[in-house]
């Protein structure tokens, strides 16, 4: 409470600032700083002095010794009118007013106006400290942000900037630095700004980590592969054929008179479920295909010891089977085995497809395809491409057409049919693959007619229940031949060698528990994957700035195009003065690109 009645031209208090009092009735008259007048309760004021006051522009800062008067008042409780006399050797408006902004700073006295109590000296020095080390910081952060402003990079800066660096990579929701600097907090600006400055290279790519994904393969030890009775198939040969830059080959095929053998790395014979390695991979869903590297779902170690072609004699579960004129596969038959296998890439292989045994896997490929055509299978014939880094090198090389690749495709699709029916006649749960019918029965020819009709396709679905997959054209279907790469593959392999073995199954819970947790990040997996191919092909047009290709209409809204560029696997959206017409072909050239916002622009030369 106040010692002072208030009166006219004394000094209040009026929520933390000055008041002037003027008129004194029931409610009380004040003017506050900047001119304004109100009218309050005498309990909303506390008088400070009691005048008389001419103005509040006429406050001033009283001249003393502040450190003195606390010195002298040590240990003792006071008012405000002893320290004003004490500190300033009077007691005036200016003093009253000065000895209120020394309570509200604190560092020597605290409490109220009526009831003072000077701070101790440790106190004192604990506070002062703090100060300082406060003002040092704000000086520091300063001349980081006029740095900052600068483009400059200091080594002491990583630190500070590591808080940018995390909203880049989708970890954080704000960033201080950004907003001081007056940039949006997003992450494509983030991405910017940490190249701009070289805490990241142009390169960096940070799609895997804004997906939560880990960046190193897993470091478990694994357990020696069991000494399981293989059926010895390495005097049949096996040949794995993949693409040049794949290392780690989990199937391959084989021709025995009139059977062929699908046969796929035997994944499920070392990782247990449940074991470390298993739960590591559920985690992880699949390997991680990145152009500058692959981040790989087991341990290497599994890889080098299962990969087919990679020792001398390699352990397979193989699916066995034959395939009739009418392309319906018979005699379904599955063991594990034993053998040896040659390693070819598609292009290697592509030279070999005339010859024995080739050529009478390539005829069996197409009539189990043309059986699944007939069945309504769609083939969506878009560009792709494979993009690699090696060292400084962008390698962008669109997908031949081989039919080495046609034949690979097509068997790898007969023992996902073969495991399937041979899950479901032996009662044994699976994930199945599944895709519900598209829309229209029309099949599309030219690209615009792929493109529009590509949208209509209805996503497939993993579960534990047989459907359709229409998109194959098969009446049931499991993908099996891919266990190194794909953890419900691994799942699937579990399941047939407990079977194999005798040994009890996972039940459909424990199995429909394990797709959801493989559904729930391979989402993640493949938009990293896409969003990384595109980062590097952006930067593949940044070094080439005077880049030109062609590309081929096969979307048009408003004159506004959507193109696709083949050599690039590449869509693009560009405006026209004149509508095009579908399926027209434009020479592009890059015209402009912004690699953090994952955005290319292209100019038409000439249609």
């Amino acid at each position: 409470m106040s010692q002072y009645p208030p009166r006219p031209a004394s000094l209040a208090l009026y929520k933390q600032a000055p008041a002037l009092v003027g008129a004194v009735a029931e409610k009380i008259e004040i003017s506050l700083p900047g001119g304004g007048v109100k009218r309050v309760r005498p309990k909303d004021l506390q008088i400070l002095h009691p005048g008389p006051l001419a103005d509040l522009d006429a406050l001033r800062p009283a001249v003393g010794d502040v450190s003195e008067a606390w010195e002298l008042l040590a240990g003792s409780e006071t008012d405000l009118k002893e320290v004003a006399e004490l500190a300033f050797g009077e007691f005036t408006p200016n003093a009253a007013w000065s000895v209120w902004q020394l309570l509200a700073d604190g560092l020597y006295f605290t409490g109220e106006p009526w009831k003072i109590q000077a701070v101790s000296e440790a106190e004192v020095a604990r506070v002062q400290q703090e100060r300082q080390a406060k003002a040092q910081a704000e000086q520091e952060w300063s001349a980081f942000i006029e740095r900052m402003r600068r483009g400059e990079m200091a080594a002491d800066d990583r630190k500070r900037l590591a808080e940018v660096e995390r909203l880049a990579l989708g970890q954080g929701e704000s960033s201080r630095i950004l907003q001081a600097l007056g940039h949006p907090e997003k992450p494509e600006f983030a991405h910017r700004f940490l190249v701009s400055l070289g805490y990241w290279t142009e390169t960096h790519n940070p799609y895997p980590q804004r997906q939560g994904l880990p960046l190193e393969d897993p470091a478990l030890e694994m357990p020696p592969l069991g000494a399981a009775a293989r059926e010895d198939l390495t005097h049949l040969p096996a040949f794995a054929i993949d693409d040049a830059w794949s290392h780690d080959p989990d199937d391959a095929i084989s021709l025995d008179g009139e059977r062929i053998w699908v046969h796929i790395a035997d994944a499920g014979a070392l990782i247990a479920p449940d074991s470390a390695a298993d739960l590591e991979a559920r985690a992880r869903t699949g390997n991680l295909y990145l152009p500058e590297r692959t981040v790989h779902m087991l341990p290497p170690a599994a890889t080098l010891e299962l990969g087919l072609g990679l020792q001398d004699t390699s352990p397979a579960l193989s699916v066995c089977f034959t395939v009739t004129a009418q392309g319906e596969l018979e005699a379904i038959r599955l063991v594990q085995s034993r053998l040896r296998v040659t390693r070819y890439s598609y292009a290697e292989a592509e030279g070999l497809m005339g010859e024995a045994p080739f050529a009478q896997l390539l005829a069996a490929a197409r009539r189990f395809q043309e059986r699944r055509m007939a069945a309504g299978a769609v083939n969506i014939d878009l560009p792709e491409a494979s993009v690699r880094v090696r060292g400084e090198e962008i390698l962008i090389a669109p997908l031949e057409r081989h039919s080495s690749r046609e034949m690979v495709t097509e068997c790898m699709l007969m023992a996902g049919e073969a495991v399937a029916r041979y899950a479901l006649e032996n009662a044994l749960p699976i994930p199945f693959v599944s895709q519900p019918p598209p829309a229209t029965a029309a099949r599309p020819s030219a690209p615009a007619e792929t493109y529009a009709f590509r949208k209509t396709l209805k996503p497939s679905q993993v579960k534990t229940l047989e459907e359709p997959h229409s998109g194959l054209g098969l009446p049931l279907y499991t993908r099996v031949t891919s266990p190194l790469r794909r953890y419900l593959d691994l799942v699937t392999h579990q399941q047939l060698l407990a079977h194999l073995q005798g040994t009890a199954p996972m039940d459909a819970d424990q199995v429909a528990e394990r797709i959801g947790a493989a559904m729930a990040v391979s989402g993640g997996l493949r938009k990293a994957e896409r969003f990384s191919n595109l980062h590097w092909k952006l930067i593949f047009l940044q070094r080439h700035p005077g880049w030109q290709g062609d590309g081929v209409v096969v979307e048009v809204q408003e004159r506004r195009a959507t193109v696709l560029i083949p050599e690039l696997a590449m869509e693009t959206k560009i405006r026209l003065n004149q509508e095009p017409a579908l399926d027209s072909w434009l020479r592009l050239q890059i015209r402009e690109l912004d690699v953090p916002a994952q955005v290319a622009w292209f100019r038409v030369l000439k249609s």
